[in-house]
């Protein structure tokens, strides 16, 4: 249980000071902060900031939630019937600027009680960052997974390339046939028997993560937050968006598990923008920025080498 307090009280430092930070990133608005409870356990901090003049909506939510494991999880990942713990932060930020790309984190901690006690209990972390920039060029993608590769190497170095394969293949929006953005690192259920590494090993490397969100945030704020557009860039933007919530909605495994555990819905789709479109067939122009985006929309790219 001493453990298990050191994690979540660790997430909610990290939640005040993203939000601290964000909040004197944006200059302008300022998260409004609602507490919930969840009736089968625990409950979170969810804290959301809106129509500022860096992000237009955002979110930066802490939870800690506990129960029965829902019989759907248990048969998704192969555990007996079990109590659960979960804590963690999620965010997503959605920038006024199309210039200024969707960024995305997630680290929690996961624990599990089989109700028969002849059964193993059991914990990992997981998590992941990624991006997703509505206009995409090639040293952005490099800059970012070079900013991975660091946090990961302080680990092991054979993190980053088999995190970010995992990344590919998971923020990849099938019925389109292209990824959400470049890419990031994406990782689940680290144990130490599985990673050979002690907990205190991989319980740095989730701390790494999660205090690597800020700095590389503020890069691309700071490059792109003043850089004039158009209503095209802006009609653009919407379409993108759109392309984040049908992934969001259609293949996130973090919104169908805060679903089918009851989780707060209102706290589960905040990941949602304000404003999305979707057009009939869209085609951008031959040779346009937005071709060119949907040009590196693609798995397996050495972004190492863009940098």
């Amino acid at each position: 249980m001493e453990q298990r307090k050191e994690i979540e009280n660790w997430f909610k430092n990290l939640q005040d000071q993203i939000c601290e930070g964000l909040t004197i990133l944006d200059g302008k608005a300022s998260f409004k902060e609602d507490l919930w409870d969840r009736t089968e356990g625990g409950g979170g901090r969810t804290r959301v900031i809106t129509n500022g003049d860096l992000i237009e909506k955002g979110g930066v939510n802490f939870s800690a939630v506990h129960g029965p494991l829902p019989e759907k999880i248990q048969q998704g990942i192969a555990l007996p019937p079990s109590d659960f713990y979960a804590t963690g932060v999620s965010i997503v930020l959605h920038p006024v600027n199309p210039w200024v790309p969707i960024i995305h984190m997630n680290v929690r901690y996961f624990e599990t009680t089989p109700l028969d006690q002849n059964e193993k209990s059991t914990y990992w972390f997981g998590g992941g960052i990624d991006l997703t920039p509505h206009y995409v060029t090639p040293a952005d993608g490099g800059y970012f997974h070079h900013q991975l590769k660091a946090v990961c190497d302080q680990t092991d170095p054979s993190f980053y390339p088999r995190f970010k394969q995992w990344a590919d293949d998971y923020f990849y929006i099938p019925h389109r046939k292209e990824t959400r953005g470049v890419g990031g690192i994406f990782y689940d259920r680290l144990h130490p028997k599985t990673e050979g590494k002690s907990f205190d090993s991989l319980w740095a490397f989730q701390q790494n993560v999660g205090n690597a969100f800020l700095p590389i945030y503020e890069h691309y704020a700071n490059k792109y937050r003043t850089k004039t557009y158009e209503e095209a860039h802006k009609n653009w933007q919407m379409v993108r968006r759109g392309r984040y919530v049908e992934f969001n909605l259609v293949w996130d495994k973090g919104t169908k598990f805060g679903l089918d555990t009851d989780g707060r819905t209102e706290s589960i789709l905040m990941s949602m923008p304000p404003m999305a479109q979707w057009h009939y067939d869209h085609q951008p122009s031959e040779g346009s920025p937005e071709a060119e985006t949907l040009n590196w929309l693609k798995k397996d790219i050495n972004w190492l080498d863009h940098a």
